[in-house]
């Protein structure tokens, strides 16, 4: 089973199985309950940093299209790579590729700013923040969502990693989770400058893959394609029982299940 799993059907390009197989099961879930506390409105220039392979930034583009605009911004080529190919002809979208703390376009350019599960990933929380409000207009609005704690089927995933792989694969899983505390996160956006904000906290119901399916389109669609590379059959095998075994709780009728918390910030130049 670990070797037609494991196997080579997935592409060697990590953000094309990442639009695969990521977002249909968790990035456009996410991505819809962002999209709606953000309210999009016919007309609105919105920006989504951070923006990976377009899943938010294709949605906005739909909510502000006839008259409105949506661009997206990522500084990973590969990422933007693939959401210039997946995008629809109209309504058209603008890519760039930069980093979040180094925004290059102008002061005052866009109603809404989105960051879909990106600001935990930033160098510098603070400076990408800043540089997000720089670019509203007056009154211009930052929704950007996080998620955390880890619900249970990724919590089994990095501690099926920590005891095959290493704690550095934990922690990598993790990474995603590390900043989702509601006074941590107003407290950046208050550093940044933003005035008026909200922050909330509500589940978003996930159904995955079963596990042996979930845990290979994982690996496959992050850099941990690389690490497993290097592990044998046998013990990529034993990983494959391994993390089943801790997911038996949480399969229904074959698929994983669950929810994850996402916590969102709303706030205003």
């Amino acid at each position: 089973m670990a070797g037609p799993t494991y196997g080579d059907s997935f592409s060697q390009n990590a953000a094309e199985n990442y639009e695969r197989y990521f977002v249909p099961t968790i990035g456009r879930p996410v991505a819809e309950s962002l999209i709606e506390a953000a309210d999009l409105r016919p007309g609105e220039r919105v920006l989504d940093v951070a923006c990976g392979t377009g899943i938010v930034t294709r949605l906005a583009a739909e909510r502000v299209s006839p008259h409105g605009a949506a661009e997206g911004l990522d500084p990973n080529p590969g990422m933007l790579a693939v959401a210039r190919a997946v995008a629809p002809a109209a309504p058209p979208v603008a890519w760039h590729e930069a980093p979040a703390e180094s925004i290059p376009l102008p002061d005052e350019s866009f109603d809404v700013v989105l960051c879909g599960m990106g600001l935990q990933f930033f160098s510098d929380r603070e400076a990408g923040l800043r540089e997000m409000r720089r670019v509203l207009v007056p009154g211009g609005r930052l929704l950007a969502n996080l998620p955390g704690p880890a619900p249970p089927p990724l919590e089994a995933l990095a501690e099926t990693f920590a005891h095959h792989v290493g704690p550095e694969s934990a922690s990598f899983v993790l990474a995603v989770f590390s900043l989702h505390d509601a006074d941590a996160i107003r407290s950046l956006a208050k550093a940044a400058g933003f005035g008026p904000m909200e922050v909330w906290s509500e589940p978003v119901a996930l159904r995955l893959p079963p596990p042996a399916d979930f845990l290979w389109q994982y690996v496959h669609s992050t850099p941990m394609a690389a690490v497993l590379a290097q592990v044998d059959q046998e013990r990529r095998a034993a990983l494959e029982r391994d993390f089943a075994e801790r997911c038996r709780d949480f399969v229904e009728e074959g698929a994983l299940v669950g929810a994850v918390r996402m916590t969102t910030l709303m706030a205003r130049r």
